[in-house]
């Protein structure tokens, strides 16, 4: 039988990650990241397989396109035997807008949805569509199964009373202004993984999934399904995040456009790019900076803290929507996987709600999926992000339906 392999591209804003995955066997071939940092644009591929890695740099490429293209190029030169296998092209979607709530085939009307929901996701649907015409030119026997994954997918059993915004109704009716959430496929992920560590049904599990890195948020999973979550029409409210600033009084907004005479331009992008823990800081958006300074620059310290206080809050308001039985709390995503010091200073406000962070697990640095709790504690989990793996999933079921 033929190996039927899935290419799963995850886009941000000046990276792209990327996988070969067998999704029937849970085998990742290969991972990978381009990504470009100040006037360097770099690629990495780590082969799972034989563990062979390739590392090269060059000169910053500032069109987008041609960061899709490098992976093309280096699968094609270095992996022609994978890339002769790959039955799909799965591609992670931030944003499905009101239109599109599941998986899809792409389509020119999959594509033209799409790109009328970048209003919501300005910093990522964009890079999405561009990834999707590459595809589409430099493998023109799959045209027809390149498949869209969404992040908003799994939030579409949020109820009505937590999705609305408390303003008149005919911008939902109207606009389909309302809570789409963001991080979806991570979030989905990790609960069934949980569900797994944790021997329990996904119907009957309750868990708090939270995604921290640059981009945050926070998920309440009841009986297997997201009832809450903190990011909201696009991914900019919610927690204080790398540039992001998350759930602000919008009347600073007002203060901004009419007492201090900003462009609504100019307020997007401090809103966006400027604040979060870079903005409060002062110095950087990069977490482990900041936890290199916390102890000597005060400024570095007062983001951390800020940062975490409002996970602690978010954790805590969620709480209460458990149906009386919270099964565990889930930390994820790059900064929740890798930074103790950030578990530690979140589950320490946490105690009332019971839970109690054990220091030698949580300081334990392996790459793998762990618990981190004390024994009389609720369940405190560390599982590793694998959206890819959803994605290739996701892709695979489709494709085989043609």
């Amino acid at each position: 039988m033929v190996e039927k392999l899935i290419l799963v591209l995850n886009c941000g804003s000046s990276s792209v990650k990327f996988s070969i995955i067998n999704p029937t066997k849970k085998i990742t071939y290969l991972n990978g990241v381009v990504e470009t940092i100040n006037s360097v644009t770099s690629i990495y591929v780590y082969n799972l397989i034989n563990q062979k890695k390739i590392f090269k740099r060059f000169d910053k490429i500032k069109k987008y396109k041609k960061l899709i293209s490098m992976i093309f190029d280096t699968l094609d030169n270095e992996y022609k035997n994978y890339l002769e296998k790959i039955i799909g092209i799965g591609h992670r979607v931030v944003h499905g807008g009101k239109y599109l709530k599941k998986s899809m085939i792409i389509n020119s009307d999959v594509i033209s949805k799409i790109n009328k929901s970048s209003i919501f996701a300005p910093l990522h649907n964009p890079f999405h569509l561009l990834a999707i015409q590459v595809s589409f030119s430099r493998f023109e026997k799959l045209k027809n199964n390149n498949v869209a994954v969404f992040d908003t997918s799994f939030h579409q059993t949020i109820p009505k009373e937590s999705f609305l915004y408390a303003i008149p109704y005919y911008f939902y009716r109207d606009y389909y202004i309302r809570r789409y959430g963001a991080h979806g496929i991570n979030h989905f992920y990790v609960m069934k993984r949980s569900a797994l560590l944790l021997n329990k049904s996904v119907r009957l599990l309750n868990v708090i999934s939270c995604h921290l890195g640059s981009g945050s948020s926070i998920t309440a999973i009841v009986k297997g399904e997201s009832v809450d979550t903190s990011m909201g029409l696009t991914p900019l409210e919610g927690l204080a995040m790398g540039t992001r600033c998350g759930d602000i009084d919008p009347s600073i907004i007002f203060y901004m456009i009419n007492k201090l005479k900003m462009s609504v331009q100019e307020v997007e992008k401090i809103l966006t790019s400027n604040s979060g823990v870079l903005g409060v800081s002062t110095i950087t958006s990069d977490f482990r900076e900041l936890e290199e300074k916390y102890s000597i620059h005060k400024k570095s310290k007062l983001a951390i803290d800020l940062f975490c206080r409002r996970v602690s809050k978010y954790i805590g308001g969620y709480s209460v929507l458990m149906n009386g039985q919270l099964d565990a709390l889930i930390f994820t995503g790059g900064v929740g996987e890798n930074s103790s010091f950030i578990r530690k200073k979140i589950v320490d406000k946490l105690s009332l709600l019971g839970f109690f962070i054990d220091l030698q697990k949580n300081l334990n640095k392996s790459k793998k999926d762990k618990f981190i709790h004390f024994q009389d504690s609720i369940p405190i989990l560390v599982i590793l992000a694998n959206e890819n793996q959803v994605i290739a999933q996701e892709t695979y079921d489709l494709v085989n339906k043609l």
